[in-house]
C-alpha cells in the first residue's frame, strides 16, 4: 500500500535556494554537538529514527511541482554516516530530493548539516538540540527535561511549528530590495572544492566585557571587529580611495524575537550595516557607532516586516503563481545574481547563547555552528556560545586566509586570548 506522505509549500524565505543553486553549490549549514564520549552510531541512529516524525518540517526532501517546489516527508529515516570529508562536503541536488539534511558523527562528535530551505539556525538548533537529548537518554539512562528548546519528541508536530511566518506578518508596506554593491572578498579559488574551517575559542565573558566597554552588544562588536579586517584588506587592496567600495557585514536577524511565531521553518532577516571608504577613514570606535546605529533603526517589527514583504507579495502574484517553475527559477536566479550576494561583503550570523536542560550539560563539552560558502561569495562566518567558550568560525573556499587571520589578530590586540583551530595546517 502506498504510504500517505505529508508535504507542505516552502516558505517565503526557502524559494530562493533550490532556484539560485549551481553544479558546485548549495546553501547548507551544519551544528554539531561534541559528547563526553564517542558517538555510539546504534543510539544516534535509535534517536534519529524518534526524533523524525516529530519534525516533519526538518526530516523532509525537496519536490519539483509544475509550478513550484516543494517539501515531502521522507518515506524513510535516513542513516547516520561516519563523517570522512571535510565538513559540509557539497549536497548535491540528487540527494536534497532525497533527503534534505544528514546527521553524521567522528569520535565524540554528531553532526546535523541542513539544506537552508528546510530550516534556519533557529529552527535547526531545535532539531539538533532535541535530537541530541535523546541520544544523551539512551547513552547515559539519564533524564533530560523538555526545556532550553528541546521538544517532546512523543508529543505531535504543532501547526504552529509548520506555518510560514512570512506570510502572517506581511506589511501593507513594502521596502525597495535596492541596496549597495558592497566591496568582496576574493582569492585564488580551491581546485578540489575543499572548505577550510578555522574556529576562534574565545572566552564568552571576556568578549561580553570588552564589548561592553565599547557599549556594544557581542554581535555589534564582532561585526566590527569583522569590518575592520575587510576595510584593511581592501584599502590594501585598493590603493585609490575613490576606486573603493562600500564595507558591509550582513547580519541575519531571528524574527521569532520580534513577532509571535514558534515555526520551525525558516523565520529570519537580514541587516547589512555598512560604512562607505569614499567618505574617509573611520576608526573602529565609528565602525561599532555605524553598526549599533543601523541595527538600531532596522531591528523593530514594523521595518523588518516592510523589508521582507516584496518576497511575499512576489509569492502572491497571480502572474508568478500561474508562470511555470523553470521560468520562475531563471528569474529568482536573476535576481539572485545581481543582488543576493552582492550587497555584503561577508555574512557574520550570530545564533547566541546555546542553553541545554541540566541534565545534558555534563555530557555535551561544545557547540559549533559552521556555514557554507556561498555561490560567488568565498567566505562566510557563524558564531556560537555555549559553556562559557564563545566560537567564531570561519569557512572559506579559496587558498588565502588573510581575513580569519586579520580578524583574530584584532581581537588578541584587543587582549583577548583566541585559541585558534583548523582543519588546515599553516593557516
Amino acid at each position: 500500500m502506498k504510504q500517505n506522505l505529508r508535504w507542505m509549500r516552502l516558505d517565503n524565505a526557502a524559494l530562493i535556494y533550490p532556484a539560485a543553486r549551481r553544479r558546485n553549490w548549495t546553501n547548507v549549514f551544519r551544528i554539531s554537538v561534541s559528547f563526553r564520549d564517542d558517538v555510539d552510531a546504534g543510539l544516534l541512529q535509535q534517536a534519529l529514527n524518534k526524533a523524525v516524525a516529530r519534525f516533519p518540517s526538518v526530516a523532509a526532501r525537496l519536490r519539483t511541482g509544475v509550478f513550484w517546489y516543494y517539501l515531502e516527508q521522507i518515506p524513510e529515516v535516513p542513516q547516520v554516516q561516519p563523517e570522512e570529508l571535510h565538513p559540509l562536503n557539497r549536497m548535491t541536488f540528487r540527494s536534497i530530493r532525497r533527503c534534505a539534511f544528514r546527521v553524521l558523527y567522528y569520535r565524540n562528535r554528531m553532526a546535523v548539516e541542513l539544506f537552508h530551505s528546510i530550516a534556519d539556525g533557529t529552527g535547526g538548533l531545535i532539531f539538533v538540540k532535541s535530537l541530541a537529548a535523546e541520544y544523551v537518554r539512551l547513552r547515559y539512562g539519564v533524564s533530560v527535561d523538555n526545556t532550553h528548546g528541546v521538544l517532546d519528541l512523543n508529543d505531535a508536530p504543532q501547526k504552529a511549528e509548520l506555518e510560514d511566518s512570512f506570510m502572517r506578518h506581511a506589511s501593507p508596506v513594502a521596502l525597495s530590495r535596492k541596496e549597495e554593491i558592497a566591496y568582496p572578498i576574493t582569492g585564488t579559488r580551491e581546485p578540489d572544492r575543499f572548505l577550510h574551517v578555522t574556529t576562534g575559542i574565545l572566552d564568552a565573558d571576556e568578549v561580553r566585557r570588552l564589548a561592553k566597554s565599547y557599549g556594544a552588544t557581542v554581535t555589534v562588536f564582532l561585526a566590527a571587529v569583522m569590518m575592520k579586517a575587510v576595510y584593511e584588506i581592501q584599502n590594501e587592496r585598493v590603493p585609490n580611495p575613490n576606486r573603493r567600495k562600500p564595507v558591509k557585514v550582513l547580519i541575519p536577524v531571528n524574527l521569532r524575537k520580534l513577532f509571535e511565531s514558534e515555526t520551525l521553518r525558516n523565520f529570519a532577516n537580514y541587516i547589512t550595516p555598512g560604512i562607505d571608504p569614499r567618505m574617509g577613514e573611520f576608526s573602529f570606535e565609528e565602525m561599532i557607532s555605524v553598526i549599533h546605529h543601523q541595527m538600531g533603526l532596522e531591528l523593530n517589527p514594523k521595518r523588518m516586516s516592510a523589508k521582507f514583504t516584496p518576497n511575499v507579495r512576489d509569492a502572491r502574484s497571480k502572474i508568478l503563481r500561474i508562470m511555470p517553475l523553470f521560468i520562475k527559477n531563471l528569474a529568482m536566479k536573476l535576481v539572485y545574481n545581481q543582488v543576493g550576494e552582492r550587497t555584503a561583503s561577508i555574512c557574520m550570523s550570530n545564533l547566541g547563547l546555546v542553553e541545554l536542560p541540566e541534565g545534558m550539560t555534563p555530557f555535551v563539552q561544545r557547540i559549533d555552528f559552521i556555514l557554507g560558502i556561498q555561490a560567488d561569495s568565498p567566505c562566510n562566518c557563524g558564531v556560537c556560545s555555549y559553556g562559557g567558550k564563545l566560537r567564531v568560525s570561519f569557512t572559506r573556499g579559496i587558498a588565502e586566509s588573510e581575513l580569519e587571520r586579520r580578524f583574530f589578530t584584532e581581537l588578541r590586540k584587543m587582549g583577548l586570548h583566541v585559541l585558534v583551530e583548523s582543519n588546515t595546517p599553516h593557516t
